[in-house]
């Protein structure tokens, strides 16, 4: 019988997104990397940032729980905000929401991704406005033939998810699903307000490519929506959106260049009510049934590359246009009168940055400058029933241009250790949704302002390191942030105000201002090492914040910004028990913070681990067992006026198969 020869062996061919490889400067500035199997185990996105020293939402509260309008994420715990300090870019294009700044997270499933690089500081250089306390740049799946990642399970509360990555070699297609029945945030003096926290949400995402004679070519486009429900009786949300990016690009061994446009649509309906004495009822207070807004813009990039020395330099602009529409004043069983606000803003900058690489030592630098314009304010309110004007305003237009640098050195002192130092600026014009649109939790109301102007950090670090058997570093860091957009307490419920009316008994009225100064000193440090199947993960941040309100608002003077733990602390563990078995834990501590500009209202310091079983079925598959705050911890996440206390989500076991390719 004659032998047969043995198959051909078939090589895999994975074509990733067109993006210039980095320069590598970003070694002098505070790193780190969130690769493939740590994005595994994590259900949402925003789970797998928060195992990162410092990183965090605007509120405790997962991606699974909030609002949309609270997901912005920041870095380094200077001063969290809804919109966010950092910026979110895919492949390079910008993920931030063009309204609000805030970024969509379920639109994101981990499948979809092959690694997250979070750069903590390092201001805006060839990132741009938005990158205030850092940058978190996340890569595409590459495209291979047939499913290359998969993900199905189900969870308590009627739980399910599902996400999957599949493709040619020129075409990847992501889709993802969950739903939740949720939890009542609320545990001690519940009442008839109170509801649980839905959740329904679905993206979908693809992306051709292909290459003509040394230029490579992209087309994505993306859409999404999410619906949920606020943990109140009649206060929901829907948000939506869709988003188109080109990119052309041609890499050669001396440099190269790349051009990107992108476009970006979202809308928003928000409802929210008012809570009664007792939490026996609630009132609708506010129907924003629609915030249709758009984003567009683009980035260009020219690199070249010696033996040491390389360059790029680029510009990048950016520009949004959106409109809040709401009904309020609800009275007699109805909304009595209507709301239009918004506007729109432009920013645009150009950059050059420069790095040589001497071996031992490594030295980057570089400097932009952006002009930025905020224009067509308009607030207009009408009486529903008569079509009678009760407040039109305007404001001026407003611009200026903002000049940032940065600057690094790192030295390697041997093969495993090295020492370095960076200092930086960056800025963050205000959002649409921080100009212009006012909004309401429970009886707490937040007023727009459209006078306000652009925040700017300024921030020095030192660090050393090593990466030997065990990986550590170490940073200090001082940052100051001039005129936080921050929301100022006015003055208590009770009350009747200008433009706000009248504000329930048991709320407070803020509005949205620049205020002051905040000064930041942070230490940051992180450790991991591996013995055999066992690795072990560490990592703490300590950030002493404060402001000084200056003028502007001196109440705020020695308080420490809302939102803002001084202490975080992670811990990890990652063991491949058999062959077959491999058990995940993660720990994630933070110290009290407080949920108001006054700290008035502390809300507890909390700690949560996660854990995560897995069976290896094939080389490519699992089955797996997980559970999210494993201690069913009471994770304070609010507080309101009145005392009532609102919480993270309880205990949740899930269980599902994965596959990775």
């Amino acid at each position: 019988m004659p032998i047969s020869p043995p198959p051909p062996e078939v090589e895999v061919v994975v074509v990733h997104a067109p993006r210039l490889p980095a320069l590598g400067g970003e070694a002098v500035f505070a790193v780190q990397q969130i690769g493939a199997e740590e994005l595994k185990t994590a259900p949402r996105l925003d789970v797998a940032l928060k195992r990162a020293p410092g990183v965090s939402l605007f509120r405790r509260t997962g991606s699974d729980a909030a609002n949309p309008t609270i997901q912005g994420i920041s870095l380094r715990g200077v001063a969290p905000s809804g919109a966010g300090r950092a910026l979110v870019t895919l492949d390079g294009a910008p993920q931030n929401d063009p309204f609000g700044g805030w970024v969509i997270w379920s639109a994101l499933p981990p499948e979809s991704l092959e690694s997250v690089t979070i750069v903590r500081g390092a201001g805006a250089g060839a990132y741009g406005a938005g990158a205030l306390t850092g940058v978190i740049a996340l890569e595409e799946r590459g495209a291979t033939q047939g499913v290359s990642a998969l993900d199905v399970s189900i969870a308590q509360r009627g739980g399910a998810r599902a996400a999957v990555a599949v493709g040619t070699t020129g075409l990847l297609v992501t889709a993802s699903a969950e739903s939740s029945d949720g939890y009542t945030p609320v545990r001690g003096g519940r009442g008839a307000a109170d509801a649980p926290t839905t959740l329904d949400a679905g993206a979908f995402a693809f992306r051709v490519q292909g290459e003509h004679e040394g230029i490579v070519g992209a087309l994505r486009l993306g859409a999404y929506e999410e619906q949920r429900g606020a943990g109140l009786v009649g206060a929901n949300s829907t948000a939506s959106g869709g988003s188109v990016t080109a990119t052309i690009a041609r890499i050669i061994d001396g440099g190269g260049w790349r051009l990107q446009a992108w476009a970006r649509s979202s809308d928003l309906k928000n409802t929210s009510s008012s809570v009664a004495a007792g939490r026996v009822a609630t009132t609708p207070a506010s129907d924003q049934y629609s915030t249709p807004a758009l984003g567009h813009g683009f980035n260009a990039a020219w690199q070249g590359r010696g033996t040491a020395f390389s360059w790029e330099v680029g510009g990048d602009a950016r520009f949004a246009d959106g409109h809040a529409f709401e009904r309020f004043r609800y009275m007699a069983g109805g909304f009595t009168r209507g709301r239009v606000s918004g506007g729109t803003t432009a920013v645009a900058g150009l950059y050059a940055e420069g790095v040589l690489d001497r071996g031992d030592w490594l030295v980057t630098g570089g400097a932009r400058v952006d002009a930025w314009r905020q224009d067509e304010a308009v607030r207009r309110e009408r009486d529903l029933a008569t079509g009678a004007v009760t407040l039109n305003s305007t404001s001026p237009d407003t611009s200026g241009a903002t000049p940032t640098a940065r600057f690094g050195v790192r030295y390697r002192l041997n093969e495993a250790t090295w020492l370095r130092g960076a200092a930086y600026a960056g800025f963050r014009p205000p959002t649409l949704n921080e100009l212009h649109r006012p909004f309401r939790v429970g009886n707490d109301v937040t007023e727009a302002n459209p006078t306000l102007t652009p925040e700017t950090l300024y921030g020095v670090e030192f660090g050393v390191g090593g990466d030997g058997a065990t990986r550590w570093s170490g940073t200090i860091f001082y940052n100051r942030l001039d005129d936080p957009i921050t929301n100022v307490t006015v003055g208590p419920g009770g009350m009747t105000y200008p433009v706000a009316g009248f504000i329930p008994s048991g709320g407070v009225l803020r509005q949205r201002r620049n205020a002051g100064q905040i000064e930041a000193w942070g230490l940051e440090a992180d450790i991991s090492r591996t013995f055999g199947g066992l690795t072990l993960m560490g990592a703490a941040s300590a950030t002493k914040a404060e402001v000084d309100g200056g003028r502007a608002s001196p109440q705020l003077t020695g308080k420490r910004p809302a939102q803002t733990p001084e202490y975080t602390v992670t811990a990890g563990v990652d063991w491949k028990a058999s062959e077959r078995l491999t058990l995940t834990a993660n720990l994630r501590f933070e110290s009290e913070r407080f949920e108001d500009d006054l700290n008035s209202r502390k809300l507890g310091a909390s700690a949560g681990v996660d854990a995560r079983a897995a069976w290896r079925l094939t080389p490519d598959s699992e089955l797996y067992l997980a559970a999210e705050n494993l201690t069913d911890a009471r994770i304070e996440v609010g507080e309101t006026g009145d005392g009532t206390e609102s919480f993270a989500a309880p205990q949740t076991l899930r269980i599902g198969f994965s596959l990775r390719r």
